[in-house]
């Protein structure tokens, strides 16, 4: 799958839409303010303007972050990602993991 960043902050994605082809759920979270898009083999997570993280595609591959939602509302400076997971560094320093846990994911050891 691709995703693709417009000049005005829209992504638009393709291809399989298992893997992120189709953002038909969060669509709306990337109509505008998305400043930079991570992806990995099976998914992809947006950074938005302001510090907010948007993910998609395979969920257990990172395309669900759920479970750490309430720490990517704001303040996330950088993501990177690896084929199964995602870690974002927040402006303070944290470091938030989401995705396969043996890839990484899960990093509350």
């Amino acid at each position: 799958a691709f995703a693709a960043l417009k000049d005005a902050g829209e992504v638009v994605t393709w291809g399989y839409a298992f893997h992120g082809g189709d953002s038909s759920d969060v669509a709306d979270s990337l109509l505008a303010g998305v400043t930079s898009i991570t992806g990995i083999e099976f998914a992809f997570a947006a950074l938005k303007d302001a510090g907010e993280v948007v993910t998609w595609g395979y969920a257990f591959h990172g395309g669900d972050s759920s479970d750490v939602a309430d720490r990517l509302l704001a303040g996330v400076t950088t993501i990177t990602g690896i084929e199964c997971a995602f870690a974002a560094l927040k402006d303070a320093g944290e470091v938030v993991t989401w995705g396969d846990p043996e890839a990484g994911g899960d990093s509350s050891d």
